[in-house]
């Protein structure tokens, strides 16, 4: 379940694709992991980098997801409703499950740009929110990460926009088709290295 996500573009271009007046902070690696610092925009001043995964005191782990379709019923996230952000990406990477082996999927859109996942913050965090697959990739994972259509992305960080008018948004992606990549495993009688 989304537990990895890629931004692969410079300061200039995350500014330049969201309007932003000042190019946002760089990040530290273009592979994300659950804690590491990602950059957010919500609807503030400024874009901001924000741990990745809500601090929650019945788990040691974080909450690095959250599924649309119980936002409202969940505790943990009611209070999170109108502080709703942007998580800037390029892809996101899902395991598919191949017998016994599991194989890394690069996921992003066919024009391979920059988008954004629909996301909740605390202020010091965000938790990125899902939804079941667009139709292209289900058989990958019967989950991905709200890409958000660029037309609903100011919507989405309205403050004043209240949750129930902008729940709909939390679809699968279609405004384009999303593209898979798989990892080649290695070949039959390679050794491992990493083993």
């Amino acid at each position: 379940m989304c537990s990895r996500f890629e931004i692969d573009a410079t300061p200039g271009d995350i500014a330049e694709r969201f309007g932003l007046a000042d190019p946002p902070p760089l990040l530290g690696a273009s592979e994300m992991r659950p804690t590491d610092l990602g950059l957010i925009i919500d609807g503030g001043e400024k874009p901001c980098l924000s741990g990745w995964g809500l601090a929650v005191e019945w788990d040691a782990k974080p909450l690095i997801n959250a599924r649309a379709e119980t936002l409202s019923r969940k505790k943990t996230f009611r209070p999170l409703l109108g502080n709703r952000c942007l998580v800037p990406a390029t892809a996101y990477f899902e395991w598919r499950k191949d017998g016994h082996a599991r194989r890394k999927n690069r996921i992003g859109t066919k024009s391979r740009g920059v988008f954004a996942f629909a996301g909740l913050t605390d202020g010091d965090r965000f938790t990125i929110i899902t939804c079941p697959p667009a139709a292209d990739i289900a058989h990958i994972h019967d989950r991905m990460p709200v890409i958000l259509e660029r037309r609903a992305e100011h919507l989405w960080i309205d403050r004043g926009t209240p949750f129930n008018e902008v729940s709909g948004l939390l679809v699968p992606y279609g405004a384009e088709p999303l593209r898979a990549e798989e990892e080649t495993p290695p070949a039959a009688g390679q050794p491992d290295l990493f083993s």
